[in-house]
């Protein structure tokens, strides 16, 4: 399963511990700070990246939140058949505009436990990999 991370670049460092956490899993993460070379077309990237992946992993923050590029990730996942079911938000910071449609799908909180946060989201995934296994 491929996973998309969409996160503001200020947190970048919760997103290395997170993809290493995946990783571990056996699971193949996106990530742009990560996967796209200096030179190369971000957004162009960006968009193969998002038609190729399984699922999404939002990190919210109150930076990642008035992030153009977040904004158009989780609206493309959103609108997607691809994410169905498949858009895992965490709420890595407290964040108090967090978009109605985002706080539908129960966010973790992993401001408040990250170590708790990072199993709930490596066996989310798990269960999402096992899912589309059996549907194909």
């Amino acid at each position: 399963m491929k996973i998309f991370v969409s996160y503001s670049h200020e947190d970048r460092e919760i997103v290395k511990d997170l993809t290493a956490q995946l990783q571990a899993a056996n699971m193949q993460v996106w990530d742009a700070g990560r996967d796209v070379n200096p030179g190369e077309n971000l957004s162009l990237e960006i968009g193969k990246a998002l038609e190729q992946s399984d699922a999404m992993i939002v990190l919210v923050s109150p930076k990642s939140i008035k992030s153009p590029s977040v904004q158009r990730e989780f609206e493309y996942a959103l609108t997607s058949p691809n994410f169905k079911d498949r858009l895992i938000v965490v709420e890595i910071k407290p964040t108090k505009h967090l978009p109605w449609i985002l706080r539908k799908f129960r966010p973790i909180r992993f401001y408040e436990s990250p170590a708790k946060a990072k199993r709930i989201i490596v066996n989310r995934v798990r269960h999402l990999a096992k899912a589309t296994a059996n549907a194909s």
